[in-house]
């Protein structure tokens, strides 16, 4: 049995929030996932006897880059995930700081400015062990961080790895 599938790609002179809807993506996510494919050809390209630049570097950089509020946050989350966790490793994930055990991304940092959100986010994906029951959060909405918030963070990123 044959299925047709019909592309929901906007054919005529649609631009703009039409556009976005057709293609499923906003400019902001098509950005992240064009940083993302640069980050496969670059780990790709470099051979494995050449030298690989710091991660952490590069994760700064791009904290750096960030409009303040978001930078502030990233920084001061950088700082406690590194405190939490030493181990994990810090790399560019979808062009946003992210935290991997064993290769794979465990937590990671969206900034608000750049997907022109309310609010940054502090995420964990699959690998993180925070399962509780049948139903627990896999992200947290940032607006600053106080020490208590860090406290948490801390306690979240040590439960995460497990």
């Amino acid at each position: 049995m044959k299925g047709t599938q019909t592309s929901t790609r906007n054919t005529g002179a649609a631009t703009g929030a039409a556009e976005e809807q057709a293609d499923g993506f906003t400019d902001e996510e098509r950005d992240a996932i064009k940083q993302r494919a640069q980050e496969l050809r670059a780990a790709g390209r470099r051979g494995p006897r050449a030298a690989k630049p710091d991660p952490e570097v590069e994760v700064l950089a791009k904290i750096a880059e960030m409009e303040d509020a978001d930078r502030v946050l990233a920084e001061r989350l950088h700082a406690v995930i590194r405190a939490a966790a030493p181990d994990l490793s810090p790399k560019l994930w979808y062009g946003m700081p992210a935290y991997a055990e064993a290769g794979k991304v465990l937590c990671f940092f969206q900034s608000a400015q750049k997907f022109k959100t309310r609010y940054a986010t502090l995420g964990f994906s699959d690998p993180a062990r925070l399962d509780e029951g049948t139903m627990w959060p896999t992200s947290y909405a940032l607006t600053k961080l106080t020490p208590a918030d860090e406290t948490l963070i801390a306690e979240l990123i040590k439960k995460a790895i497990g």
